[in-house]
């Protein structure tokens, strides 16, 4: 792990490294809600029971591409032995329906003549095709282009300098497509998320006299992420008034951020965060409801068009409820120094204490008088470096 080495903090989480799970949860992980989306962004669903596996098929690169680097190179390997394998048998037929491997036989026993100048001026249809081996042989030389010299098509045969063009045009489709596997392969979107980080925590804190819901997201890398948005969902198990049990319902929560709206300036570290009001679905929600057994899970989506490459990359993100500080806020980690922004990011997912009210945002919009008799802290100040300003110029008294 990067963290064990120094070089990332362990106080944030790397969109696609797996969990640290603490040593404490693990007496009590079949009592936690299983997670829809991991901390490291995958997916912790199963799909079974898939009747039309020829789907798959009818997308062939996409399903290439999907398979783990073993499959891959397994698949094209034996791509290419079975295409060398299957044209080597080809070009044997052909020189033994022409009656190239007996005059080779022939030519052998009677002494090396030159080439084309075999027995009783006979001419085959390739050159130097003894048995299958030098079949075989032929065939790579012809499919990968090598051309040793030893062995050639003549005009003899027709069928030969058709079997010749069919496997040149194959050759460079395998070689296409697995050209264009790798290239996707290596350049997959979800490599660049690997610097794209979530704080390991969220908060619910008063911001502005309302609770609010917040996290912080930074990247890693100095490229930009162009046109990046950044989108939240509550995933918990509801009930309709039909008596339908939803077991995932999805549902969108409104998100505020420093420059407005869904679309983010990833320059530096930002606090998003949602604040909850009567039309969210934390809206009810306690201290006393973050807890391990509690239904609840906040998906965080960020979404946006690498720099570099043009493509777009995604990463994601979830907080369980036991995941989610209330009365606390995170720490400033930006500060002007020597003329330019500097970001510590070994305090990126610290937080401090702040009062904060113990009561649900429905009790809090009730009862307005809740806030008035919170003693709150005062404004946080950044702490400044002083510098010493060395005068370049000195003034002097003229002389008289």
């Amino acid at each position: 792990m990067l963290s064990r080495k120094g070089i990332i903090p362990e106080e944030y989480v790397l969109t696609r490294l797996a969990e640290d799970v603490p040593e404490h949860s693990r007496f009590r992980a079949r009592e936690r809600r299983a997670r829809f989306v991991g901390k490291n962004g995958t997916c912790n669903v199963a799909h079974k029971n898939i009747r039309e596996q020829g789907r798959f098929l009818q997308d062939v690169f996409t399903t290439l591409v999907d398979l783990k680097w073993p499959h891959t190179l397994i698949i094209f390997t034996m791509t290419f032995l079975c295409s060398w394998l299957l044209f080597g048998m080809t070009w044997w037929l052909i020189a033994f329906a022409h009656g190239d491997l007996d005059h080779s036989t022939q030519l052998q026993a009677g002494g090396s003549r030159g080439a084309g100048e075999e027995a009783g001026g006979f001419l085959p249809c390739v050159t130097s095709i003894h048995s299958f081996t030098s079949a075989f042989l032929f065939s790579i030389e012809v499919q990968v282009t090598i051309g040793f010299g030893g062995r050639m098509v003549t005009e003899e045969c027709p069928a030969a300098i058709l079997v010749l063009i069919v496997q040149n045009i194959v050759g460079l489709v395998i070689n296409a497509i697995m050209l264009g596997c790798i290239f996707m392969k290596t350049a997959q979107a979800h490599r660049r998320a690997e610097t794209l980080i979530f704080s390991k925590h969220a908060v619910i804190a008063l911001r502005e006299g309302r609770l609010c819901f917040m996290l912080r997201v930074g990247d890693l890398r100095k490229s930009m992420i162009i046109s990046a948005t950044i989108r939240m969902q509550v995933v918990k198990k509801t009930t309709s008034l039909e008596g339908e049990v939803v077991p995932l319902n999805q549902i969108d929560i409104q998100m505020e951020n420093p420059v407005g709206g869904s679309n983010i300036f990833l320059v530096s570290p930002l606090l998003i965060y949602h604040v909850i009001d009567k039309n969210s679905p934390l809206y009810d929600i306690s201290p006393q409801h973050l807890n391990h057994h509690e239904d609840l899970e906040v998906i965080v989506i960020l979404e946006g068009v690498v720099e570099t490459t043009g493509i777009t990359t995604q990463a994601r993100t979830s907080y369980l409820a036991d995941e989610i500080l209330w009365g606390q806020r995170f720490v400033p980690i930006v500060a002007e120094e020597d003329g330019r922004y500097s970001v510590d990011y070994s305090k990126f997912g610290n937080t401090v204490k702040v009062p904060t009210p113990s009561c649900t945002a429905r009790q809090l919009e009730e009862d307005r008088s809740i806030i008035d008799s919170i003693p709150l802290s005062p404004k946080s100040t950044s702490r400044k470096r002083s510098f010493r300003l060395k005068p370049k110029f000195t003034i002097t008294d003229e002389p008289s």
